[in-house]
């Protein structure tokens, strides 16, 4: 990690003191980078559903969350987090925060557009997609292109919520239906 960095072994171990705080120093850092890049990109969409769910299946494919480095460094923590009982809370405590979010945008979609799915179940299959969207970025770099996976992620949404989003557009609105 020292190497990655650009830093002397040395210094890290004087600042970390172990390899333990360094991997939670760094779990705690790419979650709050994380966390914060995707509430701003919601906060920041237009208040509708579909403009709520772009926000979040952008915010994972953002260019300054979803790159090569940042990726490795996630599946590394997340496979190490199997052990580590402390690792393993940290990395559900930033899933959480996204997938209750992500659910209960899915849940208004659902009501408004009178979809018979179960927003949980929903959420859990974006999310499932969205990571392995990450994983095939990360396993094939830059043959596998940002372009395409967001691609992917609106052609999913475009599936699973039809009412909210027209056929190769931006997203459509149902206040029109809900006046």
């Amino acid at each position: 990690m020292a190497d990655g960095a650009g830093l002397s072994r040395g210094i890290v171990n004087f600042h970390f003191t172990s390899k333990e705080n360094l991997l939670s120093e760094t779990i705690k850092f790419l979650q709050d980078e994380y966390t914060a890049n995707w509430q701003a990109m919601v906060e920041k969409a237009a208040p509708d559903t579909a403009s709520q769910l772009r926000a979040m299946v952008t915010a994972d494919l953002d260019r300054k969350i979803c790159t090569h480095r940042k990726l490795a460094a996630w599946f590394a923590l997340i496979t190490e987090a199997r052990s580590k009982p402390a690792y393993h809370e940290m990395a559900w405590e930033r899933d959480a925060k996204y997938r209750t979010t992500l659910a209960a945008i899915c849940a208004k979609a659902k009501q408004e557009g009178g979809y018979a799915f179960d927003p949980q179940s929903t959420a859990d299959a974006i999310y499932a997609m969205q990571e392995g969207l990450w994983l095939r970025m990360m396993l094939f770099g830059r043959g596998y292109k940002r372009e395409a996976a967001l691609k992917v992620a609106f052609d999913t949404l475009r599936t699973i919520f039809p009412r909210h989003f027209a056929d190769g557009g931006p997203p459509s609105t149902l206040q029109a239906e809900d006046s």
